[in-house]
């Protein structure tokens, strides 16, 4: 991880690679504030074309809340290296084997919080071993494949990546207007060059392959809810990508704590971040046993 830092950290904050049997993750990693009584640890997975930068605006209110925040690209993810044209290395279970090897690494159990994407690489994580977990928060993040327009839109990045490079798919990306799954929130956390840094730091088979498991993602509710965890399901007032009905169905189906953030669209987390602060620090608050 030598490359040159695109984003600087937010306050009380540092970026490091996290090293785990499955390689170097890197990470952005904040301690709760001094005098905060000491809650636990997240985990946070970005979702699509997004990064650990995704949740800036959340360690501060967080670490205020006494949680320490680690959030992390996962492989081929911006600044976590992975390799750039073997697809293989992306396939849906060794995604989730490197979160429990994040999980691991930080040696505490966690709460596991995922955006979009992260939050269905955070379910298979689950499935697999839920023990290193004391909570799975679905932030923006549906039962199973997203909405046929975000499938269109990923359909022509696909088709895009095979044939232009990725600073020619930026360019097209930024001419059509960037979608809520393609090319990162529209209230990205950085401006327009450290977005373009961001993007090409991505590597075209990872998003090859995750474009295609966002498309194809099977309906696993069923399975989830048998896993004795707390579930919260947490997204803005409105979503293109997962409706906010289909979202509320889920969290019934997972007797999930259910948040609906005001005045946000599909990353609450950067739309309005102190009322997500506080909807996540409150539901992990009532997850502590006494």
């Amino acid at each position: 991880m030598t490359r040159r830092a695109t984003f600087t950290p937010p306050p009380g904050a540092r970026a490091y690679p996290l090293r785990t049997p499955r390689g170097e993750f890197a990470v952005v990693d904040s301690s709760p504030k001094a005098g905060a009584e000491v809650r636990g640890v997240v985990l946070m997975l970005p979702g699509f074309t997004g990064s650990k930068e995704d949740f800036r605006l959340l360690h501060e209110p967080l670490a205020e809340r006494g949680y320490r925040v680690v959030a992390v690209d996962g492989r081929g993810q911006h600044e976590s290296d992975g390799p750039r044209d073997d697809e293989s290395a992306y396939a849906q279970p060794g995604l989730a084997r490197d979160v429990l090897a994040q999980a691991e690494a930080l040696g505490v159990p966690v709460h596991l919080a995922g955006h979009s994407l992260g939050g269905q690489i955070a379910r298979a994580a689950v499935l697999l071993d839920h023990s290193p977990f004391l909570s799975l928060t679905l932030i923006s993040s549906g039962p199973a494949q997203i909405s046929v327009s975000q499938q269109q839109r990923v359909k022509l990045l696909r088709d895009a990546l095979a044939v232009l490079s990725m600073a020619e798919v930026w360019e097209a990306i930024q001419a059509m207007g960037p979608p809520e799954e393609v090319g990162g929130p529209a209230r990205g956390p950085g401006d327009p060059e450290q977005l373009r840094r961001r993007w090409l730091g991505h590597s075209p088979a990872q998003l090859l392959a995750t474009g295609r498991q966002l498309c194809t993602e099977p309906d696993r509710v069923a399975e989830l809810a048998a896993v004795p965890l707390p579930f919260h399901v947490l997204s803005g007032a409105h979503d293109d990508t997962w409706p906010v009905a289909l979202l509320d169905d889920m969290a019934v189906r997972l007797n999930a704590h259910r948040t609906v953030i005001a005045g946000a669209e599909h990353s609450p987390g950067a739309d309005q971040p102190l009322p997500t602060a506080r909807a996540l620090a409150d539901f992990w608050d009532g997850t502590h046993t006494p």
